[in-house]
């Protein structure tokens, strides 16, 4: 490793293989329920088993949305659609991957296929929120509320619904040539849930009251951002005009919010997933214009470039860390390939960009993750020689069961958080938050912002990973 006077860092090339295989492999440290035969993760054990009896439901199963042990329905979907998006867009690079995305693809789609069980009602969270927080325990432990929060006719849940449409519909997409019949039975489900989600319009906020899904995953954005979502998958997914026809007719209500993208934001998804039906159109459209947009917004000299990079070249904006930097390089991925098959670039003004420009972005971002920046880090856990050794995870900084069998309750776990040493169990491929508007990182438990990981994170950048393994 050499340090330039620069102090930007020089590094060996990524080996984007290794990196994607445990970018997958996170997944596992997750997992909630039983454990499959086969789970990698040894240190992990079943936990949650009495998940949804408060409301005489099965809910065993799915992820723990990061560093906590909660299941939050909304980004658990969304982290389902972009694993899903990967294997549908890049699968051809995955190699042996493939089977494991699809496992990690399954695993979420399983427990939707759970909270979306019973007709007119969607379970939108497993575990008070506020209850877990006060806690430091493993998730085998667990002795806090493991209260079971839905919505309904009467309280409905229009962006919770659509977004569970739009994983349940691109997961059939993924599952095709693997499993058809799978792949039939989500599709159907998807078509039902979209149907509650469009029939009974509102924001799952307004069920949500103290210890529920907000304040921790609050629908800033509203709802119709993920109705059209919704409708764009399942436009892809069977073709049918309705669907068409529904993009086409409430695009123009999401146009104002900008191209961003996250669990809360799937307007820049809207725009480069649907682009590639209308881009070869004559006339203007608001889905290659937006993508577009999206592409202007971070591209070096370009008129409108509003999104800035740190001295190191992370892409960033107040507030944001890696989440900024690694959705953007998946859109733009996708979208590159979209102007390959047309023939076509992008004009910011007087500055133009090819594929190989949204590539060669794309490629920056996923190296300084990996280590080429200013502090040699690889913000994945368990990649290259110096990585994050605290992040802000109680099941990895707790002793595992086989190591600690008597039970860690809720308060027994602090000296374990407040410990200056390193995690004891390594959280394989696991996507610290990462450094927020500079390249200065704190490896700090207590520091979550930087140090938590998410499933969301770990599935965006499955996608970008799969590419640049195929197209180092």
């Amino acid at each position: 490793m050499l340090v330039s006077s620069l102090g930007i860092v020089a590094t060996v090339s990524a080996d984007y293989g290794d990196a994607l295989s445990k970018c997958i492999l996170f997944f596992e440290g997750q997992r909630s329920g039983y454990l499959p035969r086969g789970q990698r993760m040894t240190w992990r054990m079943n936990s949650g088993l009495k998940d949804g009896s408060d409301i005489g439901m099965d809910l065993i199963g799915g992820y723990y949305d990061a560093g906590d042990n909660v299941k939050f329905t909304f980004p658990m979907a969304f982290t389902v659609t972009n694993l899903a998006w990967s294997v549908i867009e890049f699968g051809q690079f995955m190699g042996s991957e493939k089977q494991n995305a699809l496992q990690a693809i399954l695993i979420g789609t399983d427990f939707l296929f759970k909270a979306t069980g019973v007709s007119g009602r969607i379970v939108a969270q497993v575990g008070d929120g506020f209850s877990d927080h006060n806690c430091w325990e493993r998730p085998e432990d667990m002795d806090t509320l493991r209260t079971s929060y839905v919505v309904n006719t009467s309280v409905p849940g229009s962006d919770l619904a659509a977004e569970i449409a739009a994983a349940l519909a691109s997961a059939s997409m993924a599952f095709q040539s693997a499993d058809a019949k799978y792949s039939r039975t989500l599709l159907k489900r998807a078509i039902e849930v979209f149907d509650f989600a469009d029939k009974y319009r509102k924001s799952y906020n307004s069920a949500m009251k103290r210890g529920d899904t907000c304040p921790f995953y609050c629908s800033i954005n509203g709802y119709m951002d993920e109705l059209v979502w919704g409708a764009a998958w399942l436009y892809r997914a069977t073709k049918s005009q309705k669907y068409w026809d529904f993009v086409q007719k409430n695009i123009n209500d999401i146009q104002y919010l900008g191209p961003s993208y996250g669990w809360d934001a799937k307007q820049g998804g809207v725009f480069v997933l649907f682009s590639q039906f209308v881009m070869n159109n004559t006339g203007s459209n608001p889905f290659v214009t937006q993508a577009d947009n999206l592409v202007c917004s971070l591209l070096p000299n370009s008129p409108t470039q509003y999104l800035i990079y740190t001295p190191g070249g992370l892409l960033t904006q107040t507030g944001q860390n890696l989440d900024l930097s690694a959705a953007s390089s998946l859109l733009i991925l996708i979208y590159a390939q979209y102007l390959k098959n047309f023939n076509r670039q992008v004009h910011c003004g007087n500055v133009v960009a090819d594929a190989s420009k949204l590539i060669q972005i794309a490629k920056g971002q996923a190296d300084y993750i990996l280590g080429k920046n200013p502090l040699g880090m690889s913000y994945m856990v368990g990649y290259g020689n110096n990585f994050p050794q605290r992040i802000h995870h109680r099941a990895s900084s707790l002793p595992s069961i086989k190591d600690h069998p008597q039970q860690i309750k809720c308060k027994d776990g602090t000296p374990w958080y407040q410990s200056k040493k390193p995690n004891p169990n390594l959280l394989t491929g696991a996507l610290a938050g990462g450094p927020i508007n500079s390249d200065k990182f704190s490896d700090d438990r207590g520091n979550a912002p930087e140090s938590e990981p998410t499933t969301y994170l770990n599935a965006i950048f499955v996608g970008v990973l799969a590419y640049f393994k195929g197209n180092p």
